[in-house]
């Protein structure tokens, strides 16, 4: 079989506290502060720390069961709503899937539009994205907002006014290269990654700064030793990685369309001064076209904000076979580690295996699967750091046009980009989770520049004997234990908010908010919006009273069948047929809906 371009060129292509900080720390001190508010949301993962937590107990595991819609704002805009809104003192900013209209939105009057920025880009990018047109927020810093467009440019807006100040041109969509990341703000600059891996782009993280949009730096994922790597300092498993890290494990020159890319989300330490991000599949996912552990493709970096020199990385999954990118969110917590006081960077891997290091120096501490279905690999080696696979679930060792079949987790992962939660109230991880299986066939592809460089066919599924394509979680990272566990009848698309009321949050595919409770997972309310749920939960104040907010409207790569009109159960890479029924669930919309305690 064959995914027909048609189908890829459709985009579906694809696929505790705020960390402490010491007065030596030098940052931006606005966002620093802004950061430790509870009042607003400054930050698309609310703080550095990337935690999703907040001190906010107004609305508590008691009272939970009487929040009601307050206002709600449709976005005019279809398909997939990925990301979720920023609220800075009394205005709340949003930005839509493409075309990336961003909206600033009064709090003193129910969300009147203060203004409304309109990119005109061309519509032929579409065709280049992957897992449909989604962006996934704004960023903030020094009375700016900072949106990642579709066709990698990004846009510096004045807060007040929505004014262009600046731009940037990131990538080129002719070959592949596209923007549906949050950019983050560290001190003077502004980080942004690309995405394209399933076009053969080569990925990296830039830095630009803030004041004017200049190039800071570049950091390559994949390629010589421009990576911004040093062979002596920069270590993975406490060792030097040595001199042609990267190229070395690629045959020939196939680093030049080796993926790698950065699409996922960033989080910083201000004590360290640390970025920590993780970098996507290699190119093609026909794993037997391309020999090696092809680094520094679904790896974990730790860079220097300041210079963007490496200082640790570690490789999840090397020579992928089944496209697991890693970019997945670094949670920055400190926590017990089997009982012992951690600086520790928590994440929770496409591969379905949970990862805890200390992330001063990248000490692998804990590697446990969160879903029990994974079957890919029977465990991580502690010494070597590498996954033990397991040859019966691994499409290269059979060869091209040869199907592997029952894989788990699928593509997708056990966890995509939905980002999870961390409460240092119960020093639990609440995690949106996938529960899906999939086939996976190799075949020869060519690289042609702007053209899809996949070489898969894929149909996913259900675990055997499950029927439920999704889980909420709460996860012991100390430990590496599942605590609870609440199926789902699809994926948890949406990203989870942990709240001192000990209350956890998260959206479903099928467009519930749901509330439950932080300590046994019990469900204490549910509310269905217009559309399916893939945006972010937040929680923020104004005069006084607390409020939860949220995007609803169904896409990305689960709901691409409906986004993107697609029938074959193969198409969207395996997606369409397994999430078929959400169809008789929801429909497309863009609506922001903000709920409180009546």
């Amino acid at each position: 079989m064959r995914n027909s371009l048609k189908s890829l060129l459709t985009g579906t292509a694809c696929l505790g506290a705020v960390v402490a900080m010491t007065p030596a720390a030098s940052a931006n001190d606005e966002l620093l502060k802004m950061q430790t508010d509870a009042n607003q949301w400054v930050m698309p993962a609310g703080n550095y720390a990337n935690q999703r937590y907040s001190t906010l107990d107004q609305i508590n595991a008691t009272n939970v069961k009487n929040l009601r819609p307050q206002w709600s704002f449709s976005t005019g805009v279809l398909r997939g709503h990925e990301g979720g809104p920023l609220v800075i003192g009394n205005v709340m900013y949003i930005s839509t899937p493409f075309p990336n209209n961003v909206f600033a939105l009064d709090l003193n009057d129910s969300g009147k539009i203060l203004w409304k920025y309109e990119p005109h880009q061309d519509p032929n990018v579409i065709a280049v994205m992957c897992c449909d047109t989604v962006n996934r927020g704004v960023a903030y810093g020094d009375g700016k907002i900072i949106l990642n467009q579709a066709d990698a440019t990004t846009v510096a807006l004045d807060a007040k006014t929505g004014k262009e100040l600046w731009r940037v041109q990131n990538g080129d969509p002719a070959k592949g290269e596209t923007m549906t990341m949050a950019p983050m703000i560290v001190k003077d600059k502004v980080y942004v990654g690309i995405s394209g891996g399933e076009f053969g782009t080569q990925g990296r993280l830039t830095a630009y700064n803030l004041a004017d949009g200049k190039l800071a730096w570049k950091a390559y994922s994949v390629g010589p030793d421009d990576l911004l790597v040093d062979p002596q300092k920069t270590t993975m498993m406490g060792k030097p990685i040595g001199a042609n890290s990267s190229v070395s494990t690629w045959q020939g020159d196939q680093w030049k369309t080796g993926g790698g890319s950065t699409w996922g989300w960033y989080s910083y330490d201000p004590q360290t001064n640390l970025i920590y991000y993780g970098t996507g599949n290699p190119s093609t996912w026909n794993p037997v076209q391309r020999p090696g552990d092809n680094k520094w493709s679904m790896t974990i970096f730790a860079r220097d904000a300041d210079t963007g020199m490496a200082k640790w990385v570690y490789q999840m999954t090397p020579h992928d076979e089944w496209d697991y990118d890693g970019v997945n969110e670094m949670i920055l917590a400190d926590i017990n580690v089997k009982g012992k006081p951690t600086k520790a960077l928590v994440h929770f891997d496409r591969n379905g295996f949970a990862y805890t290091l200390n992330r001063e120096t990248g000490e692998l501490l804990v590697a446990e699967k969160f879903d029990p279905a994974v079957n890919w690999a029977t465990n991580v080696d502690m010494q070597t750091g590498r996954p033990q696979v397991s040859a019966a679930f691994a499409p290269g060792s059979k060869g091209e046009d040869k199907n592997t079949r029952n894989i788990c987790p699928a593509a997708l992962g056990s966890k995509d980009q939905q980002p999870a939660a961390y409460s240092p109230k119960t020093n639990v991880f609440y995690v949106p989770t996938n529960h899906v299986c999939m086939d996976y066939e190799p075949f020869k592809v060519s690289y042609t520049a702007g053209q899809p460089y996949v070489g898969a066919t894929l149909s996913m599924f259900p675990p055997k004997g499950d029927t439920n394509l999704g889980n909420f979680i709460a996860f012991d990272a100390g430990t590496g234990k599942i605590l609870w566990s609440d199926p789902e009848p699809f994926s948890v698309w949406s990203g989870a908010l942990a709240t001192a009321g000990n209350v956890g949050f998260y959206g479903t595919l099928d467009g519930y908010l749901k509330a439950v409770d932080a300590g046994t997972g019990k469900e204490l309310y549910r509310y269905k919006t217009p559309s399916g749920i893939i945006g972010n939960v937040n929680t923020y104040t104004h005069n006084g009273k607390q409020y939860i907010a949220v995007l609803s409207g169904v896409g990305g790569w689960a709901g691409i069948g409906m986004a993107a009109g697609l029938g074959n159960d193969t198409d969207g890479l395996g997606a369409v047929g397994a999430y078929r029924q959400l169809a008789n669930y929801t429909q497309l919309g863009g609506v922001l809906t903000v709920f409180g305690v009546e």
